[in-house]
């Protein structure tokens, strides 16, 4: 029997996660509200946080697990991308941790990991498969090979999905974080109502920042000519702004697709949690017969299940590190 401790600490969220033989026995995570008065993460007051919420975390998914700390084979941590600071408390916690009880150290790439969600909960995509990972702050497609063999089709050459969202909230006037409002808004919208331009970006990339600005020129000419014109057109604002959002994503998806030949796609990330994101895929997936694979809501922002499921399939690998790891803002798939 493998008994891993999955920790996530690579932005605001504080997450702990039991894993028993590739099994979820627990995911618990500690979100951070102080930053919503700032508009968006503030690094040092992230890392202060981890540091206040980590140990009860950890204690609160053992005990949901129902195991004992010494149960525990191989402690699995995100090193990295992510704030330095937060990926710091969580790599120190995960480091003292091992060291203490003499066990194994594994160090888990977030964004394989998002991947690797998948994994956690059948249906589980086969070999190989497109994944579209989407957060705020990666856009990528990646072709998943193996569990740890990845290749990086496309990604954003400036913002990313998520950070387009939350922007694009911001001009709105809308509280963060403001991607799930936007959601909840479109619902109500009409999302032909606002025509926003789509980047002709080459290849398999993307670019968002143009059409960040575009929503806010957009939004400005027409507070001249009404000063109510958000109140009063919220829902069909945002309806159209996530329209075109998934419409750049899913289009780059289909190219994707078309060019390997790949029909088994999933997406991950944070942004994946998006109703708007999640039906047009699976309208995609049903024109061109696709084998669709979309996570579970708790599964596609950031949480520690996801540290543990990768961390399981490297136990099974041995690839252990040892104790002079150290965090890593970058990383790549």
């Amino acid at each position: 029997m493998a008994v891993i401790l999955g920790i996530e600490s690579s932005c605001d969220e504080t997450s702990a996660s039991i894993c028993i033989d590739g099994e979820i026995k627990s995911n618990i995570i500690a979100g951070q509200a102080i930053h919503a008065k700032y508009g968006g993460v503030v690094p040092e007051l992230a890392s202060r946080a981890h540091q206040l919420h980590i140990i009860p975390t950890v204690d609160e998914a053992i005990q949901q697990a129902k195991i004992h700390k010494n149960d525990i084979d191989a402690v699995a941590f995100t090193r990295g991308p992510g704030l330095l600071g937060s990926l710091l408390v969580g790599t120190s916690f995960a480091k003292s941790f091992a060291l203490a009880r003499q066990i194994p150290l594994i160090e888990v790439n977030h964004m394989q990991a998002h991947i690797l969600a998948h994994f956690i909960e059948e249906p589980k995509p086969s070999f190989p498969f497109l994944c579209l990972t989407v957060s705020g702050g990666h856009t990528q497609i990646v072709l998943v090979k193996d569990y740890f063999e990845m290749e990086l089709l496309g990604q954003t050459l400036d913002d990313a999905a998520g950070e387009a969202f939350d922007k694009t909230a911001k001009i709105l006037n809308l509280p963060y974080p403001g991607g799930p409002l936007i959601d909840k808004y479109a619902q109500e919208g009409n999302p032909e109502a606002y025509k926003l331009p789509e980047p002709q970006i080459p290849e398999l990339n993307f670019s968002f920042s143009g059409l960040k600005t575009a929503i806010l020129y957009m939004v400005q000419a027409e507070e001249k000519k009404n000063p109510n014109f958000l109140a009063e057109n919220i829902a069909d604002v945002c309806a159209s702004v996530q329209q075109r959002i998934v419409s750049i994503l899913l289009n780059k998806l289909k190219k994707a697709a078309k060019q390997t030949g790949v029909r088994n796609i999933a997406i991950a990330g944070g942004v994946s949690a998006n109703s708007g994101l999640r039906q047009g895929l699976l309208e995609m997936g049903e024109q061109y017969q696709w084998n669709v694979f979309i996570p579970k809501f708790e599964y596609c922002t950031d949480n520690a299940a996801m540290i543990a499921i990768a961390g399981y399939h490297k136990y099974l690998r041995k690839e252990f590190v040892g104790q002079d790891i150290a965090p890593l803002a970058r990383m790549h798939v």
